[in-house]
C-alpha cells in the first residue's frame, strides 16, 4: 500500500480535482511492484517560480523544472510511526502540467499522471541514468499509467 498526503502550493485550487488519480497510482504502483509493506510519500503542487528556487538551491540547476523527487533516504527509507515507510517528496510544476500537455498533446490528466509516476518511481529507487535503467522505469511508467490516464 502506499498513501500520500497531498499539498497545494499553487495559485490554482483546480487541481485538487486530481487526488483521484493519485490514488489509482499509488494502488496500480503497489500491485505492479508487489509492495508488501506500507508506504508514503507527499506531493508538493507549486508555481514555476517557486520550484525554479528549489531546483537553483538543492539542485545547483538555475530554472524550473517539470518534477523533482527528493528521497527520504537512498539506502533506508524512514519508518514513521512504525507502520509507514516515508520514501519522501515529490514536487510539481504546474505550469510545465500545462506547457508539456500541450507539446506532447497529452490531456492535463495524462501529464500530471505522468509526472506523480516519474516522480514515485524515483522515490522507490528507479532512474534513467543510463539506458538499460531509462528502459525499465519508463516501461513501467507506461504499464502504470496504460489504464489510469491514455494520451
Amino acid at each position: 500500500m502506499i498513501n500520500y498526503q497531498f499539498i497545494n502550493q499553487s495559485s490554482e485550487n483546480s487541481w485538487l480535482n486530481y487526488r483521484r488519480y493519485i490514488q489509482a497510482i499509488c494502488e496500480k504502483t503497489a500491485l505492479f511492484l508487489k509492495l508488501d509493506e506500507t508506504y508514503s510519500f507527499s506531493i508538493i503542487l507549486m508555481d514555476e517560480s517557486d520550484i525554479h528556487v528549489i531546483n537553483r538551491d538543492y539542485r545547483q540547476i538555475d530554472r524550473p523544472t517539470d518534477v523533482i523527487s527528493f528521497a527520504s533516504s537512498d539506502e533506508n527509507a524512514l519508518v514513521v510511526g512504525g507502520d509507514e515507510i516515508e520514501l519522501g517528496d515529490i514536487f510539481i510544476n504546474i505550469q510545465a502540467i500545462r506547457s508539456q500537455a500541450e507539446d506532447y498533446g497529452h490531456s492535463l490528466k495524462r501529464e500530471f499522471s505522468f509526472l506523480v509516476t516519474h516522480g514515485l518511481l524515483h522515490l522507490l529507487g528507479y532512474d534513467h541514468l543510463d539506458k538499460k535503467e531509462e528502459e525499465v522505469m519508463f516501461k513501467l511508467q507506461e504499464e502504470i499509467l496504460s489504464e489510469i490516464a491514455r494520451r
